[in-house]
């Protein structure tokens, strides 16, 4: 079941940070590199990708409607207690998120149509890091939206990488090239 920022009482409220444990939804700073989640399907990777970003102070856009509800147990126990540390943004929808974001920030769409490899991609250190959905990526129109497509090189006849492990590599590859891993 999909469920809206609107269906759960509103976008960016206190209740919707109870509802996964999250300490406060609200846009960050600009100059951060951001991770952005469309319109996740499986709460688990969904979890394990805001722990991640929680670990190395990077903040999330959540793109919905997600295929879970936010108070899934599932979600809640990939991602332990980090959402306590994390900074999320909910957006009721593409064109939300659109409206909402920093249009100097670029949009990096992370593709197995990508045409551009991830190593030889150049993050800035406000990019954000944009990952589809696990059962069918993102549609033609967000295609379209970014302004890089980028892929990570698979041996053959390897289709495509679990979307958390894609959104690790690809978060840790722009920490490393902006050096914005905690402690640089």
């Amino acid at each position: 079941m999909r469920q809206t920022a609107a269906e759960l009482g509103g976008q960016g409220s206190v209740e919707d940070a109870r509802m996964v444990g999250v300490a406060a939804f609200h846009p960050g700073p600009g100059g951060r590199l951001r991770l952005a989640l469309f319109e996740p399907d499986i709460p688990q990777n969904t979890g394990a990708l805001l722990r991640l970003a929680a670990c190395l102070g990077v903040e999330v856009d959540l793109i919905e409607p997600c295929g879970f509800l936010l108070d899934d147990r599932r979600l809640k126990r990939a991602a332990l207690d980090y959402p306590a540390i994390l900074s999320v943004r909910r957006h009721a929808s593409w064109q939300a998120y659109l409206a909402d974001r920093d249009p100097r920030s670029r949009l990096i769409l992370m593709t197995t149509s990508g045409s551009i490899a991830l190593h030889r991609h150049v993050f800035a250190a406000d990019d954000s890091i944009l990952l589809g959905r696990e059962s069918a990526g993102v549609p033609e129109a967000v295609h379209r939206s970014v302004s890089e497509r980028v892929v990570i090189p698979l041996r053959s006849p390897a289709r495509s990488l679990n979307v958390a492990l894609a959104g690790a590599i690809a978060l840790a590859e722009a920490l490393r090239q902006t050096a914005l891993f905690p402690g640089q």
